[in-house]
């Protein structure tokens, strides 16, 4: 691969209807190629000549219990979703019955869904300088990774938090040692960490801060990233003209190991404008075109797309059915 001019080159072997193809990329400074075993991050993946699948879907509401979220997603043609783990302005978690995560479970399977992300309540902030509120959002995040273990091998996507004056770095060790005290070797829960737009003293606002986060964490086999496409933009990162270069960042300063899931929405506001406003697909400042090319970029594929934007139920059929005939 020496002298490619993508580091998202892809090489092509096999033939016939199914291919397999490897994902040789420039890490870093080293080309890596399969062979090179000490240095192997090559991805072989399975899929079809004219095109991968992709896990898309949206939020839903846990009111009716999980079963019924998932018999809901796949009404919308969805094969991945998200759901707020408790109200997400605050108050106490729903309860959780064996049965109706089993029967979840079993819609999951027999559906070939993606990996579920589910989100935690916008007030848990781990940076708080407010003592007590920071202690209720630990016992938030204690309390819904031992409901998460209970749908085993799934997402918990958190905004890290607002330092409220404090400032980013002590705002990023109170996170690390909140997640230090939550996270066991055991679970299988992975906790991602959100992009965020870097409105009033939110800290995640650009890669460098999330790193800081993990690289304070004891098990950060425990921990990812979700990518909000809206928040990067509006953090900074011109995914629009610089795709390519704003992942290499991303593999530079974290590692695209991590990056775990996507919450795919437009902007209402230009890049940098630390707002934080999502849009429709296509009715933003991203663009359709650039949301198209975000989605079938080969560094999110497998990941499951989280939709957030401004919809009722059927414009995110609509959307779950744009995003989908890319792949067609």
């Amino acid at each position: 691969m020496a002298g490619a001019e993508s580091v998202w080159e892809k090489t092509w072997r096999g033939s016939g209807k199914d291919k397999v193809w490897i994902r040789e990329m420039n890490w870093g400074k080293h080309n890596v190629r399969a062979e090179e075993k000490n240095r192997e991050k090559v991805e072989i993946i399975v899929g079809r000549e004219r095109g991968l699948m992709i896990y898309i879907g949206c939020h839903l509401s846990v009111t009716n219990g999980y079963e019924a979220m998932g018999h809901q997603m796949v009404g919308f043609g969805g094969n991945t979703f998200a759901w707020f783990t408790r109200n997400p302005r605050g108050g106490k978690s729903k309860d959780i019955e064996p049965a109706d995560v089993d029967a979840l479970s079993d819609i999951l399977s027999e559906k070939r869904f993606g990996k579920l992300v589910a989100h935690a309540s916008y007030t848990m902030n781990l940076c708080s300088a407010n003592p007590e509120t920071r202690n209720n959002g630990l016992d938030m995040l204690k309390k819904d990774i031992e409901k998460m273990e209970m749908l085993p091998g799934h997402y918990y996507n958190f905004h890290p938090g607002s330092h409220t004056g404090q400032g980013a770095d002590a705002g990023i060790e109170q996170i690390a040692k909140g997640l230090n005290k939550a996270l066991f070797p055991e679970m299988k829960t992975t906790v991602l960490l959100e992009t965020m737009a870097g409105k009033g003293s939110e800290v995640g606002k650009n890669f460098e801060e999330l790193k800081k986060i993990i690289d304070l964490v004891e098990h950060k086999e425990k921990l990812g990233v979700c990518f909000d496409t809206c928040h990067t933009w509006d953090g900074g990162y011109d995914i629009v003209n610089d795709l390519d270069g704003v992942l290499e960042q991303f593999d530079r300063i974290i590692g695209l190991d991590r990056l775990r899931a996507v919450h795919f929405n437009d902007s209402k506001n230009d890049c940098g404008s630390h707002k934080d406003r999502h849009e429709k697909l296509g009715q933003g400042m991203i663009g359709m075109e650039a949301m198209k090319r975000i989605a079938q970029h080969p560094a999110f594929e497998g990941l499951p797309f989280i939709l957030e934007t401004p919809n009722d139920d059927e414009g995110y059929i609509q959307e779950i059915a744009t995003v989908k005939s890319w792949f067609e």
